[in-house]
């Protein structure tokens, strides 16, 4: 499964991209964990506004996408979804992957002691996935492995087939927004189940395909269709990155003489100083004379006149 699951994430990854919409792969690269050991670095734009519920597309730009960071250290693995335009928003997911059906629940006790967890079974087999996602062929009820001879799978195949194995999921969703945190956690909870469930159904009808795959070859192919799936997403504007340069000595700059050279002093050009022996013009009075606050002052406006006395309406 660690090549079934490199195979299953690009294809699916390409057959949900098109234009403007997508998985758009940033950096993928070897990485050494000093703890984990060595695994693989991968950054991901996902472009989704078009599958945002009614209520999300209203307050979110029309060009949106989630940052996916992943760190895969098989049978370990760490994911983590983050968006700029919401910075309280994030999704972390830790993944372990056992050979059993199900059964260790002390799997994360580690991780998530002090949690309060809601443990939530997937069954490829027969729970609901949404309508538009159905296939037939990607069906573990209907497909048979032509390889392998899995497949068909039946109510309780969990207790009956062999080999089996489990991807255990620990999945933390934040939004610290008043009014929209509980509405958002529960959507976002949703949409993680039905995007692993779907997911995992593929990797199984699939099998035949990565089955033979070795671990360069299924790299070759994860290359290749991440490379299709970023054509068929479209041309995004670029990130520019700004570093910051020292400057050089003026000695080894590549310049000619005859260039201006950017100043290393922080003091002004002679020729911008103000000489020190020119006497300052001056903007204002040496001493500035205030009224005396015993004397009362009268203000006289065009058709406004005051007086000690107060003013009683005209009789018509």
């Amino acid at each position: 499964y660690k090549i079934g699951q490199l195979y299953m994430i690009s294809k699916h990854s390409h057959e949900q991209s098109d234009r403007g919409e997508g998985v758009e792969v940033v950096q993928n690269e070897p990485f050494e964990d000093p703890h984990h050991g060595n695994g693989q670095f991968t950054e991901k734009r996902v472009y989704l506004n078009s599958k945002l519920p009614s209520w999300a597309r209203a307050v979110v730009p029309k060009i949106f996408y989630v940052t996916e960071k992943a760190w895969n250290y098989y049978p370990y693995t760490i994911t983590e979804y983050t968006c700029s335009f919401l910075p309280k928003f994030s999704i972390h997911i830790e993944t372990k992957y056992e050979d059993n059906k199900g059964s260790n629940d002390r799997i994360f006790d580690n991780e998530a002691k002090d949690l309060e967890r809601e443990v939530c079974f997937i069954d490829i087999a027969c729970d609901e996935i949404p309508e538009r996602y159905y296939k037939e062929s990607e069906d573990p009820k209907h497909f048979k492995s032509e390889k392998t001879g899995r497949g068909q799978l039946r109510e309780g195949w969990r207790d009956s087939h062999q080999p089996i194995m489990c991807s255990y999921k620990l999945v933390t969703v934040k939004f610290e927004v008043w009014g929209l945190q509980t509405r958002v956690e529960q959507f976002v909870h949703k949409v993680v189940r039905d995007i692993l469930l779907i997911g995992h159904r593929q990797a199984f009808a699939w099998v035949d395909e990565w089955y033979d795959m070795t671990m360069d070859e299924v790299r070759e192919f994860e290359r290749a269709t991440q490379e299709a799936t970023n054509r068929k997403i479209g041309v995004f504007p670029p990130v520019i990155s700004i570093s910051s340069t020292p400057l050089l000595p003026s000695s080894v700059r590549s310049a000619p003489s005859s260039a201006p050279s950017t100043p290393l002093s922080t003091d002004a050009p002679e020729f911008l100083s103000v000489p020190k022996d020119r006497p300052r013009k001056k903007s204002a009075p040496e001493t500035l004379t205030l009224p005396d606050p015993e004397k009362k002052a009268t203000l006289n406006l065009p058709g406004i006149h005051s007086s000690d006395k107060p003013c009683r309406p005209k009789s018509e």
